[in-house]
């Protein structure tokens, strides 16, 4: 299943454990974090604009959402 990865868990059984969350596409971040953390309670979640640079180290409990949506009209002043 694509977006679970299997680990060896404590008890000595395997655990599944999410690495993406296609369901929170098109939610505001803040819903998107709640639904991650319900799942990963331990990640660090990151909020950034689209495009923006990222290093490239991989760390296992970060997720990083990028958003990319207007919140209010824009005006001049």
């Amino acid at each position: 299943m694509a977006g679970v990865v299997r680990s060896a868990a404590s008890s000595g059984g395997e655990e599944e454990r999410k690495t993406s969350w296609p369901e929170v596409v098109g939610l505001p971040a803040e819903e998107a974090k709640k639904v991650i953390l319900k799942d990963m309670p331990d990640a660090d979640i990151v909020v950034l604009p689209a495009g923006s640079p990222v290093t490239l180290d991989f760390r296992s409990n970060r997720v990083r959402i990028f958003v990319d949506t207007v919140a209010g009209t824009p005006t001049i002043g």
